[in-house]
């Protein structure tokens, strides 16, 4: 760590060259990777009301269940390490992404409570361990490529959410049984993931590597990075929950305009990250979060002082922008703050991922002890931490080389199948 919080800069020690196809090869499917995750959320989330008429529980048990995903994911996260250095960073991919999008089908076969958190403690789990083995190889195809990619990656997740959601709002509006919908789009993914892992890259542990701690605190570097990811991620459940709330109860909108809300703002996030690589490469994480931040904030005050839905619509819509690139690029900060990329990137996830947990209700906590606008001042407040804490998402310079072929398709020696000795 460098003083002031600030990652290391030490420049990292020149990358192994791919051929260009490989690594060509390797870039699209991680991007590939990205989207199947993506899309066994967009799934689920679709069929939630099927599973809560299956199960028969109210409203409050519901919202119990629902946080087992997250619970499940922190806890298993750390484990991602582990995994990739057991076996080599791709196998473990393979594996992970193959549990997550089979675990896609446990929810809709629950019968009760106590069986659905089990599920979706499954589910998050699994999810949260392919989360940061594929957020790993991310980082380091990125250090290849020599130009950011993290950005991109993410808004093939976010683009994959959208498809997964579209598929699902079908099955449902045709009354398709979730247990059959859901099994299905399992199947199909993890053929789809299966086939996307052969092309990442096969990055293993130098025989005299150290395996990471099954469970460590992560480094300080990653809670610092976490925090910059906390604001963002807290900012996007905020928005992706009670956007459509607060349209209709605090501006009096019909349903159908504040239910676009919600799509409007997550068509903003995937547009944005997707377009992001280009801005972060001219411009730098660094000037391109403060920016980002600037937007989130103005759209956060366009928010909380709107009398009509336009100007609150655009408000989302700048939030959404705003916020857009800060994950991704917390995640390829976290890659680059220390010798233990995996375990960075998983100590970033977790607080992310607590982040989202933690976000609708608290808005709503808010907006019962206050009001809703009091609610969206927090988040315009927490984005204002963007521009002032963007200075811990610099990363060192690249130095990969890409032009002649490696001996073989490894890292420089990692802990987790990507972490530097």
């Amino acid at each position: 760590m460098a003083g002031h919080g600030v990652p290391d800069a030490t420049p990292r020690a020149p990358l192994p060259p791919l051929p260009d196809h490989r690594l060509r090869r390797a870039r699209w499917a991680i991007a590939a990777v990205f989207l199947v995750h993506g899309s066994v959320t967009g799934n689920f989330a679709t069929r939630i009301p099927w599973i809560q008429d299956h199960t028969q529980i109210p409203p409050g048990q519901l919202g119990l269940a629902l946080a087992f995903p997250a619970i499940g994911a922190s806890l298993a996260m750390p484990l991602a390490g582990r995994i990739s250095h057991r076996f080599g960073a791709r196998t473990a991919l393979r594996a992970l992404l193959a549990l997550w999008t089979l675990s896609l089908a446990l929810p809709a076969l629950s019968p009760n409570l106590l069986v659905l958190c089990g599920a979706l403690l499954v589910y998050g789990g699994t999810s949260g361990t392919a989360d940061v083995a594929m957020n790993a190889l991310g980082v380091e195809t990125e250090d290849r490529w020599g130009k950011p990619i993290m950005s991109g990656l993410h808004g093939m997740w976010s683009l994959g959410a959208l498809l997964g959601s579209a598929v699902g709002t079908v099955a449902a509006h045709s009354g398709t049984d979730a247990r059959l919908h859901l099994a299905g789009a399992a199947l199909v993914l993890t053929v789809l993931g299966a086939l996307a892992c052969q092309g990442v890259l096969d990055l293993r542990s130098g025989p005299e590597e150290h395996p990471p701690p099954r469970f460590a605190l992560p480094p300080r570097s990653a809670l610092v990075i976490g925090v910059i990811g906390f604001c963002a991620v807290f900012a996007e459940g905020a928005s992706l929950d009670w956007s459509a709330v607060y349209l209709r109860d605090r501006l009096g909108t019909d349903a159908g305009l504040a239910a676009a809300s919600t799509t409007a703002f997550s068509c903003t996030m995937a547009v944005a990250r997707l377009a992001g690589d280009r801005v972060v490469a001219r411009f730098g994480p660094v000037r391109t979060v403060r920016a980002g931040g600037v937007l989130a904030t103005v759209g956060g005050l366009l928010i909380v002082t709107a009398g009509h839905p336009a100007p609150a619509l655009a408000g989302f819509g700048l939030v959404g922008l705003g916020i857009a690139v800060v994950v991704p690029l917390a995640f390829a900060a976290a890659g680059h703050s220390g010798p233990a990329p995996s375990q960075a990137i998983a100590g970033v996830a977790t607080i992310t991922y607590t982040s989202g947990l933690i976000a609708p209700s608290a808005i709503g906590g808010i907006a019962q002890a206050t009001s809703l606008t009091g609610s969206f001042a927090l988040v315009a407040v927490l984005t204002c931490g963007l521009v002032a804490g963007a200075r811990v998402l610099r990363v060192p310079a690249r130095t990969a080389s890409t032009g002649a072929p490696a001996p073989a398709d490894r890292g420089s020696g990692s802990g987790s199948g990507l972490e530097r000795s």
